[in-house]
């Protein structure tokens, strides 16, 4: 998967009650198994060393389904896209990938990107908190 020593929360409602309690950002990562944009984002993530480091430092959600909250599809409903959210469970819109059609759209190329994102996520999180 995207990493298999990393901690996966089961549902979005656990993930949000996680972020909250824990203090920690939420990084959710919406994709589809037969999507091959997906599956080669899955691949580099797992295979990134150093993002699977800081990706100890989340609360990590996978989802292969729509939810019905709007604020997980701020731009629309595509696959892979990944958001942050801060344990006041808003959405990072200040975080974003290079697209600015699909602002939350990472592709295989867009890893140090999708690295960098994490790291600022991180730390706006101390500066705001």
């Amino acid at each position: 998967g995207w990493g298999d020593q990393l901690i996966w929360t089961q549902t979005y409602e656990e993930a949000l009650f996680r972020a909250k309690h824990s203090q920690k950002p939420l990084m959710i990562i919406h994709h589809l198994e037969d999507c091959p944009h997906s599956q080669a984002l899955k691949k580099v993530f797992a295979e990134h060393k150093d993002i699977q480091k800081l990706a100890e430092k989340f609360i990590l959600l996978n989802l292969v389904y729509e939810t019905t909250d709007k604020n997980l599809a701020p731009d629309g409903q595509y696959v892979p896209r990944v958001l942050f959210i801060d344990p006041s469970l808003t959405v990072r819109a200040d975080i974003t990938g290079r697209y600015s059609n699909r602002l939350y759209a990472y592709e295989p190329s867009d890893i140090s990107l999708l690295y960098s994102n994490m790291q600022k996520a991180l730390k706006l999180l101390k500066t705001e908190l």
